[in-house]
């Protein structure tokens, strides 16, 4: 009974809010739950990454099983990707550990390591079409075994950045799954994405739970909005559009990124 008086409704609605964005976009999980809760809420930035991990893998969780349900899920490109992100993650936490998660170096290099993917991400939704025009014909003669290389090597990569600043599995992941899968829905992409970040987020959670960064009632309030909020906006993520949604996600995003980086 003690422990419910530690929930705090504006993690919950926050929590609405972020799950509902990353269910139809693919994007907004890290690149914005993190961010709220160092900048907004003040939460030691460890703690912010290592709880926001725990609170996107189980969130994906139930996203995971409304585009599964629906047939949006690519599950041959979600194994590449767990290939590559999976052993690149707990390299990442070793170092992490190694280093001292909640030191004064190991904070610096997480708030910087996520302005700067923040940055990036706002990058990639805001030049995303310009970016997969400048690739398309490159990545066309590619075969199946060079895509599938690429695919491992941009979850190796994802596993990094998701390992110390929980973001990039979002825009950056969906952007390079789009270049290098020209041919498939975006709603298949973006179901893919969520997919392959739930044992990815999962991993480095579990990572953090061990080194201790992880606040239980921070994570069980952002859970109560956050479940609720990707069912719906997985369901609905065929039907919005997102030519306004994308260019004040990236503004958002860059702005937040150059507060945290710089």
């Amino acid at each position: 009974m003690e422990f419910l008086h530690t929930l705090n409704p504006l993690y919950s609605l926050s929590g609405l809010f972020v799950g509902a964005l990353v269910g139809f976009t693919g994007v907004g999980g890290g690149s914005l739950m993190t961010p709220l809760l160092v900048l907004l809420f003040g939460i030691h930035p460890a703690t912010a990454v290592g709880t926001d991990l725990l609170y996107a893998g189980l969130t994906k969780i139930s996203g995971t099983a409304v585009h599964g349900h629906n047939g949006s899920v690519d599950w041959r490109i979600t194994r590449r990707l767990a290939a590559g992100s999976a052993p690149a993650a707990a390299l990442t936490l070793l170092g992490l550990a190694y280093f001292g998660h909640d030191s004064q170096t190991a904070s610096a290099v997480i708030t910087t390591t996520l302005g700067v993917a923040l940055i990036a991400t706002a990058i990639t939704l805001i030049f995303r079409a310009w970016l997969l025009a400048k690739v398309a014909d490159t990545l066309d003669k590619l075969d199946d075994n060079h895509i599938r290389l690429l695919t491992v090597l941009l979850g190796a990569v994802l596993g990094v950045l998701v390992s110390i600043s929980s973001v990039g599995a979002g825009a950056i992941g969906v952007t390079v799954l789009l270049m290098l899968y020209p041919k498939l829905p975006t709603v298949k992409i973006v179901g893919s994405d969520i997919a392959h970040a739930v044992p990815l987020t999962l991993i480095a959670g579990a990572g953090h739970w061990f080194l201790g960064s992880i606040d239980w009632s921070l994570l069980v309030s952002l859970l109560i909005g956050s479940i609720p909020g990707i069912a719906i906006g997985s369901q609905i993520a065929s039907r919005v559009p997102d030519k306004v949604l994308r260019p004040v996600l990236a503004g958002t995003l860059a702005v937040v990124g150059g507060r945290l980086a710089f």
